[in-house]
C-alpha cells in the first residue's frame, strides 16, 4: 500500500503556570492511503493536540509530518493553507460552524475556496447531507440545529472536497448511537472508494475496535493498543 502519512519524533511542550508543560514526547507513525485509524487515550493526554499539529494548527517544536511526499512543517504558511483546503479535512469536538451560513452553504464553503463552481459544490454539498439524513435542515442556519445535527454538517463539510487525509476529533461525541455509526460508515466509505485515510481520536472503543487500526496515546508517545475490551 501507498504511504500517505509518516509522523516522526513529534514532540510538543506548551508554558504553563507551574512550567512546561509537554504534550507530545516522540509521537512516531505511518498511515497507507485508505486506511482507518483510531487513537485513543485519557482525556488530557495530547490526542487533540496531536492532529492539530499534523495538521499545521500548532507548531511543532520537533519533529518530521510527512504528508503526501512533502514535510509540512518546511511549507510557507500560504502553502500550509493550501494544503488544509485540498488534502486535509478536519472534524473538531465543537463543530466550528459559520453562524451566519446555512448548513449547505457552510459545506460549499471549502468547495467554492478550492474553486468548484456553485452549481458543483452544491450538488456535492446535498449528496453529502443527504446521506446523513440532514436533507430536511440545509437551508438552516446553525443555530437552529440541534448539536448532534450541526456535527453532521460539520463531518459533511469536512469530507466535501475528498481529503487525502481526515483528522477527526470525537467526531461522534454528540451523536447518538445510530447517527454515529452513520458518521463512521462514510468515513468507512471514504476510505474504501475514494482511498482517503482518516486518523480519528475517540473515546468509544467499540468505534476504534472497527478501525483498521488502533493506537493509545500515553504520557506523550503513541503505540499500540492491546486493550482493545
Amino acid at each position: 500500500m501507498t504511504e500517505l502519512l509518516r509522523v516522526e519524533h513529534l514532540a510538543k511542550s506548551f508554558a504553563a503556570p507551574g512550567g512546561i508543560l509537554t504534550v507530545l514526547r516522540d509521537v512516531c507513525f505511518s498511515l497507507t492511503a485508505g486506511e482507518f485509524l483510531a487513537v485513543v487515550g485519557e482525556s488530557g493526554s495530547g490526542k487533540s493536540t496531536m492532529l492539530q499539529t499534523i495538521g499545521t494548527l500548532e507548531q511543532a517544536d520537533r519533529g518530521t509530518v510527512m504528508l503526501d511526499g512533502e514535510n509540512i512543517f518546511d511549507l510557507s504558511p500560504s502553502r500550509q493553507a493550501w494544503l488544509r483546503n485540498r488534502k486535509i479535512g478536519f472534524v473538531y469536538q465543537a463543530h466550528h460552524l459559520i453562524p451566519e451560513l446555512t448548513a449547505l452553504e457552510n459545506v460549499m464553503l471549502p468547495l467554492l475556496v478550492r474553486g468548484d463552481s456553485p452549481a458543483d459544490a452544491e450538488l456535492r454539498a446535498v449528496d453529502l447531507l443527504q446521506r446523513l439524513h440532514m436533507e430536511a435542515r440545509i437551508r438552516h442556519i446553525p443555530a437552529r440545529l440541534s448539536g448532534g445535527e450541526a456535527q453532521r454538517v460539520a463531518v459533511a463539510r469536512a469530507v466535501a472536497t475528498a481529503p487525502k487525509l481526515v483528522l477527526a476529533d470525537e467526531p461522534t461525541g454528540n451523536l447518538d448511537e445510530d447517527t454515529a455509526a452513520e458518521v463512521f460508515g462514510l468515513f468507512r466509505e471514504l476510505c474504501s472508494n475514494e482511498g482517503t485515510s482518516v486518523v480519528m481520536v475517540t473515546h468509544s472503543m467499540a468505534l476504534a475496535a472497527s478501525c483498521d487500526r488502533l493506537l493509545r496515546l500515553q504520557h506523550g508517545v503513541l503505540g499500540e493498543d492491546f486493550d482493545k475490551t
